[in-house]
């Protein structure tokens, strides 16, 4: 892939590398403290953040293309993606806005510019460990962090749309596919795992239903030690079974939640 010596190279050059027209957002999601969150992007010039997207190489798949961002931006390799929708609003043309920003860096574009034209947008979302995540802020970014679902800072287009749209598609996809896989250490409590189904769908579960149903869906591998970070009695510890785990993910689960 073609490597780019500045952000002047790569708006000046880009359009002979990057399929024209056609963007990749990702949301990528983690699990920290009972916490469902978002990462997201912080611009030098403007108070406002992103999602971490880019452009797609010409000879590049898209789905490799969503990958590669995404390590770009969390250091994270071999990340389940899903794809969820496309957005094309012809409201995303913000060429004004563009120019400004690219101008106060010292880049004077054309009207035409590749990177000026209207984009539709790929929309990925990714689970991740949140521990393991090491966020890496690009040339247009001040900052980069996690923030709350539920407590969204002010986001520039329609990012806080792509984000709600990833919600939604996970919280439909919850009732027939696993979940859980890149959120939490390799062991775990079922309580931790029903935690996250809870914040996903923003609702609380029967406990001794939700182990009855997780656990006869045959992904997941009782150990024999147990927690030992609770007062009361321990319980045991459990890891997926990643052959099992990706299976159902292909084939999908009998039992909604």
């Amino acid at each position: 892939m073609k490597k780019f010596g500045s952000l002047a190279d790569f708006i000046l050059e880009g359009n002979k590398h990057f399929l024209p027209a056609l963007s990749i957002d990702n949301v990528v999601f983690g699990f920290h403290d009972n916490q469902l969150k978002v990462l997201l992007l912080k611009l030098k010039t403007i108070n406002k953040w992103i999602l971490p997207g880019g452009f797609i190489f010409k000879t590049e798949e898209i789905e490799d293309a969503a990958l590669r961002i995404l390590q770009e931006r969390t250091g994270l390799k071999e990340i389940y993606l899903q794809q969820f929708h496309v957005f094309g609003s012809r409201k995303r043309n913000k060429q004004k806005f563009f120019k400004d920003l690219y101008k106060e860096m010292g880049i004077d574009l054309p009207d035409d510019s590749w990177i000026l034209q209207r984009f539709l947008t790929l929309g990925f979302y990714a689970l991740v460990e949140f521990e393991k995540v090491r966020p890496l802020a690009d040339d247009l970014s001040a900052q980069i962090s996690w923030w709350d679902v539920d407590k969204l800072p002010d986001l520039m287009f329609d990012h806080k749309e792509i984000i709600e749209t990833a919600l939604k598609d996970m919280r439909l996809k919850i009732n027939h596919q696993p979940i859980g896989f890149n959120l939490l250490p390799r062991e775990f409590t079922l309580k931790n795992l029903q935690s996250i189904y809870e914040t996903i769908l923003d609702r609380k579960l029967d406990r001794a239903n939700f182990n009855r149903k997780i656990l006869s869906y045959g992904i997941l591998d009782k150990k024999e030690k147990q927690y030992t970070g609770g007062a009361h009695k321990a319980p045991y510890l459990y890891a997926f079974n990643k052959q099992a785990y990706f299976k159902a993910l292909q084939e999908g689960l009998e039992k909604n939640f």
